[in-house]
């Protein structure tokens, strides 16, 4: 195509493959785990979830009316294994996105071992159920890029370089990683069910109120008023629409499903290398688009974050033919725009599904 795009056939999710596709997320009512159960609802997919309660009073599972389209939604916790394993057997699923966890790196130093039961714990009671569900044949057990033992790299990291982590939230993490390869060689594959390991970066979007996360803060001083407070505007990030990793999860799903244990690995999902922006980039772009918000840095003592974070995507990019779409001037006026859509008192699902559309449909500058 002329300036440098390309067309998305061959490169999307296959919207037939998961047309009555029997499917079971963990974590269904947190922010990645609702905009999942919407994407796949609009498929056709049968949906069945397990989580806790959302995070957060205001939320994108109650504002988007996501229960409304699943087959299935238990309340239950990740670490309860005669719970999971209950629900997970009630859904006879073929698929599995695990997503429950607890998320914040900052909230990782104040309950870590909360931190390490669900995120660690609730892991193995993930594949164990698994192991007691006939029928499975695809698992993603969703990480993060903050897995990786950082080393303040200017290039990316890239799946073959060593797991660790600094704060227990990160290091849960890469213990998750060490799990996740343990079953796959000692118990699954020989089971015939191909389980691989899916890590990206910060992930943006409409619908995300929790604390401690910089898009939510500076939305929240957009609504108050306030002054916004941000920490480390050095620090770099692999920002991303969070349509650009679960696209790739959907597609890892697809050929884990189709061509098992050749796909059975840990995989990137990272933003384009120029999206790997730091903290005070963000901030002065989003003041750009909203000129009702003022900010300054947070001088108090704060706990160890990384510096500098970037993945290295290439493998996904070769081998799963995936592509992330929306730079990122694009993906903050995506999220700008539905959270001002839900200011407006509009219809957010159908809102959410629209952008999820918008997605599909667009095309990728190389």
């Amino acid at each position: 195509m002329a300036g440098g795009q390309r067309s998305l056939e061959g490169l999307e999710v296959n919207r037939e493959f998961w047309r009555n596709r029997r499917v079971f997320i963990t974590g269904h009512t947190g922010f990645k785990g609702g905009w999942l159960s919407l994407w796949l609802q609009s498929m056709g997919a049968e949906v069945h979830g397990y989580a806790l309660n959302p995070p957060t009073e205001t939320n994108l599972f109650t504002v988007s009316e996501v229960e409304k389209g699943m087959a299935s939604s238990v309340i239950a916790d990740i670490r309860d294994l005669g719970m999971l394993r209950q629900a997970m057997q009630a859904a006879h699923p073929e698929i599995i996105f695990h997503l429950a966890a607890q998320p914040l790196v900052r909230h990782s130093y104040v309950e870590p071992i909360e931190t390490y039961a669900v995120n660690v714990m609730g892991t193995v009671h993930m594949l164990e159920a698994v192991r007691a569900t006939p029928g499975v044949k695809a698992v993603v057990n969703v990480t993060t890029d903050k897995c990786y033992e950082n080393r303040e790299w200017v290039w990316g990291y890239r799946e073959n370089e060593a797991m660790g982590g600094f704060d227990p939230y990160s290091s849960s993490k890469a213990c998750a990683e060490l799990v996740t390869a343990a079953y796959r060689r000692s118990f699954l594959e020989s089971a015939g069910v191909a389980l691989a390991s899916a890590r990206a970066g910060n992930v943006i979007g409409g619908g995300d109120w929790a604390e401690d996360r910089l898009i939510p803060d500076f939305l929240r001083a957009v609504d108050s008023g306030e002054m916004l407070k941000i920490r480390s505007p050095g620090s770099t990030r692999p920002w991303q629409h969070v349509l650009e990793p679960l696209s790739g999860y959907l597609m890892l799903a697809e050929h884990l499903y189709a061509h098992g244990a050749e796909f059975a690995e840990g995989w990137n999902f990272g933003p384009g290398e120029d999206d790997a922006k730091p903290v005070g980039w963000i901030v002065e772009r989003l003041a750009e688009m909203r000129k009702d918000v003022h900010w300054q840095c947070d001088e108090s003592q704060q706990p160890h974050e990384a510096n500098y974070l970037k993945l290295d995507s290439s493998k996904a990019k070769l081998r799963l033919h995936w592509l992330p779409r929306w730079h990122l001037h694009e993906a903050l006026q995506k999220t700008l725009d539905w959270h001002q859509a839900w200011r407006r008192g509009e219809d957010m699902h159908a809102v959410t599904l629209e952008q999820i559309d918008q997605y599909q449909t667009s095309v990728m500058d190389i």
